[in-house]
């Protein structure tokens, strides 16, 4: 299971635009490197991050190989209602994980 760090306003104004920032500990193993026995490391990534408010898709992005360990992934919304944000990631061995954070719109 990988750590993740959510920074977002739990509170925003009715048509306010907030940034939403995810920070995913997760190595971005390449599958292009080897290891100390010389044998190549097996990839090890996060393919796709996705996130939707009130069950309606908001932002996806699919990763490759060339993204850093650790991805910070940013991206704004306008808050409209409120209501719950669900985050999610799924990797290569099957590996997939959720986050929810709840936004209120005043």
């Amino acid at each position: 299971m990988a750590r993740v760090l959510i920074t977002m306003p739990a509170e925003a104004k009715r048509g306010e635009i907030i940034e939403i920032r995810c920070l995913i500990a997760h190595p971005m193993e390449t599958g292009y490197r080897t290891g100390d026995d010389g044998r190549r490391l097996t990839r090890n990534i996060i393919r796709r991050f996705r996130c939707s408010f009130g069950g309606e898709p908001v932002f996806s992005a699919e990763l490759f190989p060339a993204v850093a360990a650790n991805p910070l992934i940013s991206f704004w919304l306008r808050a409209s209602e409120s209501g719950e944000l669900r985050f999610s990631w799924e990797g290569d061995e099957g590996f997939s994980q959720a986050e929810t954070r709840v936004l209120t719109v005043t």
